[in-house]
């Protein structure tokens, strides 16, 4: 049986006004339903790759050459006009920021509601329904009460839920989570990875999970891309790369992953227990 083609392919390079070489001839392909995580240090380039993919480069004064195919068309060949009808409806971003993200004169739920509209002509039932399914897809209330709020009035994990139910609105094929959990406590990380996976496997949402995280992006992904000075030094599922990492960077990544304390218990005479240290076992199951 012949394989799908992948729902985002693409091989780019790119240079800033004043930097060349900011990605060189990073290749990715992302299937449908498929959960890609890309690893790297701040400054390798990662939140760079999703604005070429959205086509927003021209925003930080960057430039992309090179193939970015999505759904087999070649976004290179789009107008703006045509770019802004895509992002949005077939492929969204969660920053990670998302306080920063939402207006903070705005309530909840206008934002909510400009959002689906700048994509759908629909009815205000229609409306209030797909905006509702999107809450209930982040675990969010739909109440008068919330929809009433505004930002200041929300938690950090509360704000990101309600990015992330934007980004769903109108069920896109593609979201792209850029250090979606970096602002967020280590319980809210954690229920953020579980929304991410939920959204995956229910509505198939193919995503690439940008992170410096290795062991969050062990637990949520399905294969993991490590991005090192601009280039893609390996790829592969986390077992493979936790298990048998091939490249120099790789390792160094896997070497410097925390530890934490193991206590070990002792007979009773001996006193406290012996405090010795053991390395963080990656969670490979996904959530």
């Amino acid at each position: 049986m012949t394989q799908a083609a992948p729902l985002l392919s693409l091989r780019l390079s790119v240079a800033y006004r004043n930097k060349s070489g900011v990605l060189r001839d990073v290749a990715i392909e992302l299937r449908q339903g498929e959960i890609l995580g890309l690893v790297g240090q701040s400054g390798s380039g990662k939140s760079t790759l999703s604005l070429a993919i959205l086509r927003l480069l021209y925003l930080k004064g960057g430039t992309a050459r090179g193939s970015l195919l999505f759904k087999g068309e070649d976004l290179f060949a789009k107008t703006e006009a045509e770019m802004r009808s895509l992002r949005g409806r077939e492929m969204s971003i969660v920053l990670q920021s998302p306080l920063s993200a939402l207006n903070p004169a705005l309530r909840i739920g206008s934002q909510l509601s400009e959002a689906w509209r700048a994509h759908a002509n629909g009815t205000q039932e229609e409306c209030d329904a797909a905006i509702n399914a999107a809450l209930a897809n982040v675990s969010l209330p739909n109440d008068g009460d919330f929809l009433r709020r505004k930002p200041a009035q929300l938690s950090v994990g509360q704000a990101q839920r309600v990015i992330i139910a934007m980004a769903v609105l109108h069920r896109p094929s593609l979201l792209i989570a850029d250090e979606p959990t970096s602002a967020l406590d280590v319980i809210t990380q954690s229920e953020i990875l579980r929304l991410f996976a939920k959204l995956n496997r229910e509505l198939r949402t193919s995503i690439l999970y940008i992170s410096h995280d290795l062991l969050s992006v062990a637990t949520l992904c399905h294969r993991i891309a490590i991005l090192h000075a601009g280039e893609i030094v390996e790829c592969g599922p986390p077992p493979q790369v936790f298990g048998a990492p091939q490249h120099a960077y790789t390792q160094d990544l896997i070497a410097a992953l925390p530890r934490v304390p193991s206590y070990t218990s002792m007979r009773p005479e001996l006193g406290n227990a012996a405090l010795t240290e053991a390395p963080i076992e990656p969670v490979l199951e996904k959530v």
